[in-house]
């Protein structure tokens, strides 16, 4: 079995090639990040062996660098394995005492993990593929993450503008609100308002809901508000409105392509009550290929919700804390979807409330109860059976 090690950066790839005797192939060497580089390292690889499945490459995860030659890779019928930073450099230095780490050493002790077996799942097909749909959940998580803050941002501009409005309505965030705010954006510009103009846009915005009765409350409210009027903070509030409504359109629209994926994958995890396509779409993206996983456990450490252990001599830790180490999207994705299960499945419900009868604090009984969501879809995925309350 020929074993090579890639240390993966920006311009350039150093790579490592040894065998199961542990004789060097060849030296530690550098390819450059482009098409004559990704050629080269696999002409090197085709001189050693003419059977493809006796190679196993090895690769760390690094983000976006590494995206490009994995697909490269596994194009080309390789057998790949991408490895956690953290994992290489434990082992790195279980191997040496010496605080040594370039390119070429990591390449080596790359090539050295995979001779050595640790355990390591082969990149699918499947899971590189499945790429799409993680860089749609995640551009997704991000977009309605910067979402929140501007929508923030609303609530600190009207505090200071119109400080009565929030109490006139059910939420600040409704279209009718930003609707009536983008137009005038302060009291003062509600309360010089022509009743008829006041009226008719609240009630186009609000499809009917809002009449001339809430016109009337809404300036009569302005007239009297101890909001201020500083025309930069108008202007501010304005284009924070419409920045989020970019925002609305381009989120629907990443949700479209986001269905499209999963429907084509017809997981059965969407038949448990409570998991809808943003939160399962996500579950499955950043899981991948449940085939590398052995078991729940595994996907549990890999989200970062299995707890830590301490123990030393006769100490040991009694207040278990989550690792919160792997993909903190999984983990933010699996710990939300258990609330809303947990809302609708009478089976979650029973456990949670039965978890909270034990004493257990709301968000610690949420991620036991999480743990056992992730054993469900496990069975699901593995059976492709649906759902049964």
């Amino acid at each position: 079995m020929i074993y090579v090690g890639i240390d993966v950066a920006k311009d350039k790839h150093d790579c490592f090639m040894t065998n199961s005797d542990g004789e060097i192939l060849a030296k530690a060497f550098t390819v450059t990040n482009n098409r004559d580089g990704f050629d080269e390292l696999y002409q090197r690889v085709e001189s050693l062996s003419d059977d493809l499945t006796k190679v196993k490459v090895g690769l760390e995860a690094t983000g976006h660098y590494s995206y490009n030659i994995l697909g490269y890779l596994l194009d080309k019928g390789l057998t790949t394995y991408t490895i956690n930073p953290l994992h290489t450099n434990l082992y790195r230095k279980s191997l040496s005492l010496r605080k040594t780490k370039t390119d070429k050493v990591d390449a080596h002790t790359i090539a050295t993990m995979l001779m050595s077996d640790v355990n390591l799942k082969s990149y699918s097909d499947t899971s590189y593929h499945n790429e799409e749909l993680k860089s749609l959940t995640r551009y997704r998580f991000d977009k309605v993450k910067e979402r929140a803050k501007l929508k923030t941002s609303i609530s600190r501009l009207v505090t200071i503008l119109f400080p009565e409005l929030e109490k006139l309505v059910p939420t600040l965030h409704i279209a009718s609100v930003y609707a009536l705010l983008v137009e005038f954006p302060s009291a003062k510009a509600i309360a010089d308002a022509h009743l008829t103009r006041l009226t008719n846009l609240l009630k186009t915005a609000s499809k009917g809901h809002y009449d001339k009765n809430t016109a009337i409350l809404f300036r009569n409210a302005a007239r009297t508000s101890i909001g201020s009027h500083i025309p930069a903070k108008s202007l501010e509030l304005k284009h924070t409105i419409e920045l989020i409504e970019v925002l609305d359109s381009e989120i629907a629209e990443i949700e479209v392509e986001i269905k499209a994926i999963v429907d084509e994958m017809e997981s059965p995890i969407l038949t448990i009550p409570g998991i809808s396509y943003r939160m399962g779409a996500m579950i499955l993206a950043e899981i991948g290929d449940f085939s590398r996983f052995d078991s729940p456990d595994k996907i549990l450490a890999y989200a970062g919700l299995s707890p830590s252990t301490y123990q030393s001599g006769q100490l040991e830790s009694s207040h278990s804390k989550m690792e919160k180490r792997g993909s903190r999207y999984l983990r933010y994705a699996l710990f939300n979807a258990t609330i809303y299960v947990c809302h609708w499945d009478p089976t979650f419900k029973a456990y949670l409330a039965k978890k909270r009868a034990e004493g257990k604090h709301y968000y610690v009984a949420i991620s036991h109860a999480a743990k056992k969501l992730v054993r469900v879809i496990y069975q699901l995925e593995k059976t492709r059976e649906a759902y049964i309350k």
